[in-house]
């Protein structure tokens, strides 16, 4: 791995034939920028150029090694120190190690390769975690909320709004929400725009794991603790560690695994199962569920006190049927992304397609959108999606239009849509059918907030 720019390394050596041989040695590699110095005064006058090695020689004439090593960790931990002794003192080493020093090499026949080697080591570790650095940054950019979670609805900026707050702190936070509205994107939009964005996001599905296994996979456990515990696991919840653990589905726990993770939560630590050894753990907590979780208290299937500890900053996201113009919006994007990673031309939607879409009811919201514009977009046969490339199973949500509860102007909106449709978008008759002025469909029209075909 080619460094982008020199490694800048600064040579400590009091003796002047040592010293003046590493510094040659080491500048044979043109990708080495080496300084040297024979003095301490003169080494921490450039410290603030913060070079990325030292070369330091524990035995300096004037003072001790292993100050100058934690003199250098407190200015900058991010300096690599590669300490070179005279003496083979394994106890020494390891006091030095702990201080903070990269490696300890002795002085030998051996010295320079082996300095060499070290160094090929650190560079590569330097470039791997800079590359891990960059990746983490992308991936925070890339969960910017306002561009991964679309929308322009007075619902949906609600959502932004909280995300934001959310994001500021380490406070807990309760997802709700239909299936497929988003809630893993919501919790990883407030992760990855959180102080512990470059900490790890881990996600559980709760529901998806079967009780007698989930408390090991939160948790941990020791080699032998049960059947089949062949070897040591480490649980989730330390896999997380300075960042956010994500469960989801959390109203699907067993009340004997909610009595353990109300103690992990209150204690902020975990004990593997079959271990004594307890573990402190720092980790943001955010949980999803599309139950009411108030009504499983209250119907004695969920903790009263697990309840109030994981209600923190409660989120509810609205579903995509309440969310009028959002659908177009979402739709555009999903049938850009699709021919986008398909390397097909950019379809766009008919009128009576964009209809059919606002017409429809949509049970598993955002998620389904997403399928039903992937497959309108190979139904399609040109450059312009009809309302037959879109397969829906049913064309018209009037029919339970009560059986969900909305605002009056929603309801309104869906019952003229529902109309215009019946009656081939005949504007005037449907105003006389309905008992409205046709200035308000036409307005509504102009709006968007219903289409024709």
């Amino acid at each position: 791995m080619k460094p982008s720019k020199p490694l800048k390394i600064f040579v400590l050596e009091d003796d002047l034939w040592y010293g003046t041989m590493l510094e040659h040695y080491l500048s044979l590699n043109p990708d080495y920028q080496v300084q040297r110095f024979e003095t301490e005064k003169d080494f921490y006058q450039k410290l603030h150029e913060n070079p990325d090695v030292v070369t330091l020689d524990y035995s300096l004439t004037e003072g001790d090694g292993g100050k100058v090593l934690r003199r250098i960790k407190e200015y900058n931990p991010e300096i690599e120190v590669i300490m070179i002794s005279g003496q083979e003192d394994i106890s020494t080493a390891v006091e030095l190690l702990k201080s903070g020093a990269f490696d300890y090499i002795v002085k030998d026949d051996d010295t320079k390769d082996r300095l060499w080697n070290v160094l090929i080591h650190l560079q590569e570790i330097k470039g791997l975690k800079k590359e891990v650095e960059t990746l983490k940054n992308e991936l925070k950019k890339s969960f910017d909320f306002s561009k991964v979670i679309i929308g322009q609805s007075e619902a949906i900026k609600k959502v932004f709004n909280l995300i934001e707050k959310a994001a500021r702190t380490n406070i807990t936070v309760s997802i709700t929400g239909e299936t497929g509205t988003g809630k893993e994107m919501v919790a990883k939009a407030i992760h990855y725009n959180s102080p512990r964005h470059k900490y790890p996001f881990i996600a559980i599905n709760v529901a998806a794991i079967p009780n007698e296994l989930l408390e090991s996979e939160l948790f941990g456990h020791e080699k032998g603790a049960f059947t089949g515990a062949a070897e040591k696991r480490i649980g989730k919840f330390e896999e997380a560690h300075k960042g956010t653990i994500f469960l989801d589905e959390i109203g699907e726990m067993d009340m004997h695994l909610q009595s353990k993770l109300l103690r992990v939560i209150q204690e902020r630590e975990v004990t593997r199962i079959g271990g004594n050894a307890v573990i402190p753990i720092d980790v943001r907590i955010i949980v999803a569920t599309n139950k009411n979780l108030l009504a499983e208290v209250n119907n004695k299937m969920f903790r009263e006190d697990l309840y109030y500890r994981l209600l923190g900053l409660p989120i509810e996201l609205p579903p995509l049927r309440e969310r009028g113009n959002d659908i177009l919006i979402l739709a555009k994007h999903f049938i850009q992304s699709f021919c986008s990673e398909n390397r097909m031309s950019v379809k766009a939607l008919s009128n009576s397609a964009m209809y059919k879409l606002k017409s429809y009811n949509y049970p598993g919201n955002v998620r389904e959108l997403k399928s039903l514009m992937e497959l309108a977009c190979v139904m399609s046969d040109d450059d312009v999606i009809n309302d037959d490339n879109i397969n829906l199973e049913s064309n018209s949500n009037f029919g339970n239009l009560l059986n969900k509860e909305t605002t009056l102007r929603e309801y309104e909106i869906q019952i003229i849509q529902y109309f215009l449709n019946k009656y081939d978008q005949d504007v005037l008759g449907v105003a006389k059918k309905l008992d409205i002025g046709k200035s308000t469909i036409y307005r509504m029209l102009q709006s968007g907030e219903i289409a024709t075909k």
